[in-house]
């Protein structure tokens, strides 16, 4: 379980009874360790799960979760994490040969939405519940009453993890917990970000909302499957959801092939497609909380997007001191995602969180999306228990209640994106005090004026070779002044470094927003680098000097 496996708790209720062709699957059968599915088969597929998805967003919302027995609500996070599935009852462990199986978390603490699981026989359409009973799960010293737990099937399931040959028992490399919450990985089998199911008015007017996945369908694959289909209702106060996920477990990455339909039983001021959740701390651009032995601290350290016209655009991320919201616009977007580009363990120095291994996750939207906005959140934070970051695809048109939508798209949950552009393409990102010459510092030759020094790398492309014609940086700002500007080669990385200092001409602390790229004449020879700074205010405009000088 990783650190923030805790922190979105589910926050809706909503039951699948009555729901025409899927109802009241309570009706139980002898239950065998062959087959852990154990209620009564009735028909599934994708378009009555649509349907139902339809008729339920016409109906109020059922609210907030339902009471856990007080054994399992009660439950610290180090006893729940003592709750382990048997991987003797994992879902497809009856499968001779299989390279996939399934195990399911347990209800408790703050994962208190009880969600429904069901089996489903892709020969026939068929689908049958697995109900919940405390002999599918090992509860070590957790110290959980389990004769508080008996004959509550109604229990349900807190998530799912997959598992692939040649470990199935061990190590997931797929994870869905709390609210529409969900993870992968790469290689690695280290966790890093995530993704979520939809977002609803996470900066907006009205208060954010956390639609519940409450009922999973599992077709069951072939033995030698590597892929398998998870279908997924979505359920909350705004709008109801019908998905499809089929998920690829490839050798060095998981692939995802997401359909959502989405039916809104309200309007909804800000809806997020495709939204993915990451931590930033500290890097090599923002020092401001990084005393601690590690010299990075982060889950992702960009935003990398393609936009519809073709334009390569790295944004770095920040950890603000008061949170920052920005709104890029585009019309059909080839792809955007959260990338951790720097897998070196030296700039990390992390054997807990292992930042160095941590997966990027890049979106191709499949069809065209029309008008809208990458939109990106930026909380500020203390430390590395927080995820911080919040960035997804916000459709121009208007969300009204009645109204449906519809939105596919891939995940990509590798160590760097499928795709790349042939331009050069930003390394690093650093800041520091400026205002002097580089290898001097402030102080009795130079005059003691504030500014704000930037140095951002560029490799690849065609640099070297347009580097004899001379390599241009276009630098625009939105407030203040640039001087200094300086483009140095940098052996050790084979790249060439853009230095430039940043003065003020206002005491404002408002944003300045900076974007960047190389050309050699009018040849663009870069991705554009844009960066968000928020100056300090006049009185913090200065340079210490704490040295202690005694006779």
């Amino acid at each position: 379980m990783n650190r923030r496996m805790f922190m979105k708790a589910s926050m809706a209720f909503a039951t699948l009874s009555g729901m025409s062709g899927l109802s009241t699957l309570l009706a139980r059968s002898a239950w065998a360790n062959a087959d852990i599915a154990d209620g009564v088969a009735q028909p599934f597929d994708f378009n009555l799960l649509k349907k139902h998805a339809a008729n339920l967003a016409k109906k109020p919302y059922g609210g907030a979760a339902a009471p856990l027995p007080d054994t399992l609500a009660n439950l610290t996070p180090q006893a729940y994490n003592e709750i382990a599935y048997d991987p003797a009852h994992a879902l497809w462990s009856n499968i001779k040969g299989h390279q996939l199986d399934v195990q399911f978390f347990h209800v408790g603490m703050g994962f208190k939405r009880r969600i429904r699981m069901f089996s489903v026989d892709p020969a026939n359409r068929e689908a049958r519940e697995i109900h919940f009973r405390p002999e599918l799960f090992n509860y070590n010293k957790a110290h959980v009453d389990t004769k508080q737990l008996e004959g509550k099937t109604d229990l349900g399931f807190a998530g799912f993890r997959v598992f692939k040959a040649p470990d199935l028992s061990s190590r997931d490399i797929v994870s869905f917990l709390g609210a529409s919450y969900f993870r992968a990985v790469d290689d690695t089998y280290q966790y890093g970000l995530s993704a979520r199911g939809i977002a609803i008015n996470t900066f907006s007017s009205t208060p954010e909302e956390f639609p519940d996945f409450t009922a999973y369908w599992f077709e069951t694959p072939k033995a030698g499957d590597t892929t398998f289909t998870v279908y997924a209702l979505l359920d909350g106060p705004s709008c109801t959801g019908a998905y499809k996920f089929t998920i690829h477990c490839e050798k060095k990455q998981v692939v995802m092939e997401i359909e959502n339909n989405l039916y809104a039983r309200k309007d909804i001021a800000q809806l997020g497609i495709a939204p993915m959740t990451t931590m930033f701390s500290c890097g090599t651009n923002e020092r401001r909380v990084c005393d601690t032995i590690h010299p990075q601290i982060h889950d992702s350290d960009r935003l990398a997007m393609w936009t519809g016209k073709g334009e390569w655009i790295c944004r770095p991320l920040n950890n603000p001191q008061r949170l920052a919201f920005n709104a890029f616009e585009d019309e059909n977007p080839r792809g955007f995602g959260m990338l951790q580009t720097d897998h070196n363990f030296d700039d990390y120095q992390d054997v807990i969180g292992w930042y160095n291994k941590r997966p990027s996750l890049w979106v191709e939207p499949v069809g065209n999306w029309g008008k809208g906005t990458i939109d990106l959140l930026e909380i500020p934070t203390t430390g590395e228990t927080m995820d911080n970051i919040v960035c997804f695809w916000n459709p121009a048109e208007t969300i009204t209640a009645g109204s449906e939508h519809r939105f596919s798209y891939k995940l990509y949950w590798s160590s760097l994106p499928p795709v790349h552009s042939n331009l050069a393409r930003v390394y690093a990102t650093r800041t520091g005090m400026g205002g002097f010459p580089e290898g001097w510092a402030p102080g009795e030759h130079y005059p003691d004026v504030w500014a704000r020094r930037f140095a951002v790398d560029f490799i690849g492309g065609d640099l070297n070779a347009a580097a004899p014609k001379g390599i241009t940086p276009v630098i625009d700002i939105s407030s203040g002044t640039i001087k200094q500007v300086e483009i140095l080669y940098v052996q050790p990385f084979n790249g060439y470094r853009i230095l430039f200092d940043w003065y003020p001409d206002t005491p404002s602390t408002e944003a300045v927003n900076m974007r960047m790229y190389l050309r050699t004449g009018s040849e663009t020879l870069s991705e554009t680098w844009l960066y968000q700074y928020f100056p300090p205010p006049p009185d913090k405009r200065n340079y210490v000097d704490d040295r202690q000088m005694h006779a």
